[in-house]
């Protein structure tokens, strides 16, 4: 029997914990799937699944067997991407997860100019603020904030995280106090709530001389949403204490204002660094590289990276 069809076979049923329902989702019949497990099994000499009337369930040969064998199908795969990617160029499928603050800031873009220039590539997009497990997932790349230190990852840094305070010229004129150490408390704040972010002492530096700054005690809008603030922020309505990538096409054109530009604000909770990480299982493929140096590049030109 062809171990590929086999191992792709004991894969399913361990996935969908059932040789039936393995056996629809392939287009095969339970008992091809019976014999393809049987093969293995007589090959190693050790039982893969434990089978009942009610449930079939993976031994600890079985557990550990399941993990080797999803590799080995997952470099199959990449292998032939990149066999065909020599003969015809970047193409294949490409999943990446990043925070959901990424997709209005920069990624949109990214995106679309990264399609236009590799017309071959299909890209799937998870905007998602919650912790995805890269090894677990299936996904083969993931953007994140800060640092990356878990094992079986690497991690590529791509950008900088720096902090900026701005707000908008309509703000300033009905505003006018600049905005100082010693008059944060005169002004309309719009703040982000995150777990990660404390509530305390914010830090800046300027000549050499670190500053403690208490966080303003009344903001005059706080929220979990990033883009609500955003939009608070561009409509006159405050100052924004946020990463410059989030903000960067607004200062560019006008829209908002940099304060307190001749201090340097230390990284927030989430770190001084924008991440491109991928497993270290899976040697990272050509459109992974392409889409990196791609992202790079795009931040580097908006003195992002």
């Amino acid at each position: 029997m062809d171990k590929l069809s086999a191992l792709n076979m004991f894969v399913a049923t361990a996935e969908h914990g059932s040789f039936s329902r393995a056996a629809e989702q392939l287009g095969k019949t339970p008992s091809a799937l019976t014999k393809a497990v049987s093969h293995l099994e007589a090959e190693l000499g050790a039982r893969l699944f434990e089978r009942s009337t009610r449930r079939t369930v993976l031994t600890e040969a079985g557990q550990l067997y399941l993990e080797t064998a999803r590799q080995v199908l997952q470099r199959l795969r990449e292998v032939g991407e990149e066999i065909g990617q020599l003969q015809h160029g970047l193409q294949g499928s490409l999943r990446i997860t990043a925070p959901l603050a990424f997709g209005r800031a920069f990624l949109d873009a990214v995106c679309a100019d990264f399609l236009e220039q590799y017309p071959q590539i299909k890209l799937r997009i998870d905007l998602c603020d919650d912790f995805v497990d890269l090894v677990e997932s299936g996904y083969d790349l993931a953007l994140r904030e800060g640092r990356s230190d878990l094992p079986g990852l690497i991690a590529r840094v791509v950008g900088q995280n720096r902090i900026v305070l701005s707000a908008s010229p309509a703000y300033l004129a009905r505003q006018p106090l600049p905005l100082t150490p010693e008059t944060i408390e005169q002004h309309d704040w719009l703040m982000y709530q995150h777990p990660a972010l404390g509530r305390g002492i914010w830090w800046v530096e300027r000549d050499g001389q670190r500053i403690g700054l208490a966080h303003p005690r009344l903001p005059r809008l706080e929220s979990d949403n990033y883009d609500l603030l955003l939009a608070s922020a561009l409509a006159g309505r405050g100052v924004l204490h946020t990463p410059l990538w989030s903000v960067a096409p607004y200062l560019a054109d006008g829209r908002l204002v940099p304060l307190m530009s001749d201090y340097q604000i230390d990284p927030d909770a989430f770190g001084s660094q924008i991440l491109a990480v991928y497993p270290s299982h899976r040697r990272a493929t050509g459109k992974v590289l392409a889409f990196i140096d791609f992202l790079e590049a795009y931040l580097g030109e908006r003195g992002i990276a």
